[in-house]
Parts: C-alpha cells; structure tokens; sequence
C-alpha cells in the first residue's frame, strides 16, 4: 500500500503525505450510506427474477416447561 501511494504521489508530482492527506479529505467528505434493512435489500435484489414470497408467520407457541 505504501508503495502504491508513494507511485500515486509521483505521478501528481506531490509527497506521499499531502497525497494521503487528499485521499482521506476526499473519502471523508463524501456521504456515508446510510444502513438499511437487511430484509428490503435482499427484497430488493430479487425482486428484478421474480421476487420471493415468504408464508405468513403462524402465532408463536409457548416456551416448554422445564420443572
């Protein structure tokens, strides 16, 4: 990794810190993706090959009974 900054660096004719310095400034200036629902990603990658439908949940039983 040094070594790529250091080629990146020469290649713009400036020193490997002011290099990182703008890579850094430039990633952290950038909008971060704000974290979504795993079930509406996956949702939504599917969807374009048909979809999937998932059966309803019945009610939940109860726990057992240890004693």
């Amino acid at each position: 990794m040094k070594r790529k900054l250091r080629l990146w660096a020469a290649l713009w004719n400036r020193s490997m810190e002011d290099e990182a310095r703008d890579i850094l400034r430039t990633a952290l200036a950038q909008e971060s993706a704000q974290a979504e629902n795993l079930a509406d990603a996956i949702r939504r990658r599917v969807e374009p090959f048909g979809g999937c439908e998932l059966p309803a949940r019945g009610a939940m039983g109860e726990p057992p009974d240890f004693t």
